[in-house]
């Protein structure tokens, strides 16, 4: 599909999750349209969503035990959905709970009464009546350093020369990227560019002229989109660039397209669609005013796999290998302040992982163990040959796992990774058991246990990397090229080598 990127107006700008905002209107309940109570909404990336309404909705648990009598019980009503009207936008709050509710009934001096309610999800720009109500036709996501990873820019620069020398001129062009596109499914994915227009600000030391590309990624299914399905789009994109970047990525913004929306534009104007943006708590927040990761950091991107590539095959491993990837990713969104967490959650991510790719292979045929275990059986007092039939089990034991892992990414990329597979399986293996059966690890030391866990981290990537089609080429450069996978490296050089034997 031949498509290029358009401009963006500053209207255009969706709500970022890193920026307050603030709106006033009139709120209600979807079962009473009529009753609608005045208030603020109020948006703070630390805080969350807050509505403080003058007036309230009836909040108490009530009942009527006798005709004219109202009983009142412990605990407070929650609402799945409130509805709102403000700053000339539908708004829908999903997950609210009452806060703080001031009754005036009764005081000396009549005022409204007071109510603040908490909020887990604000629908900015539609009104839906919950996360699977399929009202939408697309989802737009932006997420930190999307754009280094799609290695592409509608920005170029050029510099004056003289004589080989810059002669102070130049100048920044905008040429359009065109829009990259693949179907997977019967979902279509889009890889986007959208610009600003040139603005200048005049400062006290001078002007400043600027522009903003940004990369983000449309999501559209043949059908209707729900709320709930565009949250798992967001996870999925912001997964797959963290496992890119190596690193914690924080959704920026996440825009819905209400569907059936298409409003009058005259001939020389695109037509337009309603939006709604998404306040929500991903995984991680995204600043959309940092500055992007150093590009020795990122594990690959759209040059090493190009997008039409990747994202099929990152939509098939993602929901085969989600437990593993999950399990990973947790050491970079939220990593354990202690070794021997890290420990049991790198392993287990190994163990889950070596089973999802299907190479789970019975260490002796059905027959074979059926007659050893059989056996063995006969030698077990019968009142203790249930529980010892259950520990016997036909899996391959946790150092197989880690031998077949190994030999799974590129050999030379795992020879440079660390230099000795026996060494990193069994030491790993007694870690993990140790830990697990005993509750201590006294046979490693603090900086084993390091290097264990970062080896281990790296080649449950690199097994993803491979899954995902990386070439072996670019699997050896990350080993080189990576500030952290070369101190990895060396940490297993020093802690996981044959001199290090057990005495």
């Amino acid at each position: 599909m031949s498509q290029t990127t358009t401009g963006w107006t500053l209207t255009d700008n969706p709500l970022n999750l890193d920026e307050s905002g603030e709106w006033a209107g009139f709120w209600w309940l979807p079962d009473a349209p009529d009753e609608q109570v005045p208030g603020v909404l109020r948006y703070d990336p630390e805080a969350g969503l807050s509505l403080s309404l003058i007036g309230a909705f009836e909040d108490r648990i009530t009942s009527n035990p006798f005709p004219g009598v109202t009983a009142f019980h412990e605990g407070n009503r929650n609402w799945d959905v409130i509805h709102g009207a403000a700053e000339q936008r539908e708004i829908t709050l999903l997950g609210c709970v009452p806060n703080s509710s001031k009754r005036t009934i009764g005081a000396r001096v009549k005022s409204p009464d007071k109510q603040t309610i908490t909020a887990t999800i604000a629908i900015i720009g539609a009104r839906v009546r919950g996360q699977n109500d399929a009202v939408f036709s697309a989802a737009e996501v932006s997420v930190e350093d999307l754009g280094l990873w799609a290695a592409s820019s509608v920005f170029e620069g050029f510099l004056g020369a003289s004589d080989g020398k810059p002669d102070g001129t130049g100048s920044i062009s905008v040429k359009p990227v065109e829009t990259q596109t693949v179907m997977v499914d019967g979902t279509e994915f889009r890889l986007v560019h959208r610009h600003t227009l040139p603005f200048f600000e005049q400062r006290k030391h001078g002007t400043v002229g600027r522009m903003r590309d940004t990369a983000f990624v449309r999501v559209a299914p043949t059908g209707l989109y729900s709320l709930s399905r565009a949250l798992e789009t967001a996870s999925l994109v912001q997964d797959l660039i963290a496992l890119a970047t190596h690193r914690a990525a924080g959704v920026i913004w996440l825009r819905l397209e209400v569907a059936g929306t298409k409003s009058a534009s005259s001939s020389d104007r695109p037509m337009l669609r309603r939006s709604a943006d998404v306040l929500y708590s991903p995984t991680a927040r995204g600043d959309h005013d940092a500055k992007a990761v150093d590009h020795h950091r990122v594990l690959f991107t759209c040059e090493s796999l190009p997008f039409q590539e990747i994202v099929p095959r990152w939509c098939e491993a993602h929901g085969r290998l989600q437990a593993a990837i999950n399990m990973i990713l947790s050491l970079r969104y939220a990593p354990a302040r202690y070794v021997e967490n890290n420990l049991l959650t790198v392993v287990g991510a190994a163990e889950v992982l070596h089973r999802g790719l299907g190479i789970d292979e019975k260490p002796f045929s059905a027959a074979e163990f059926k007659a050893m275990r059989d056996a063995m059986l006969k030698q077990v007092p019968e009142e203790h040959q249930g529980r010892f039939k259950a520990a016997i089990r036909n899996d391959p034991t946790l150092r197989d796992r880690l031998y077949d892992l190994a030999a799974r990414p590129d050999q030379d990329a795992i020879a440079r990774l660390m230099p000795d597979v026996d060494r990193w399986a069994s030491r790993t293996t007694k870690a993990r058991n140790d830990l697990a059966h005993e509750g201590k690890t006294p046979n490693h030391s603090f900086d084993e246990l390091i290097a264990i866990v970062e080896v281990t981290t790296a080649v449950v990537i690199l097994n993803v990397l491979h899954e995902l089609g990386l070439p072996g080429e670019r699997q050896r450069e990350i080993l080189q090229q990576h500030p952290q996978l070369r101190v990895t490296a060396s940490n297993a050089r020093e802690w996981l080598a044959d001199r290090l034997a057990d005495s």
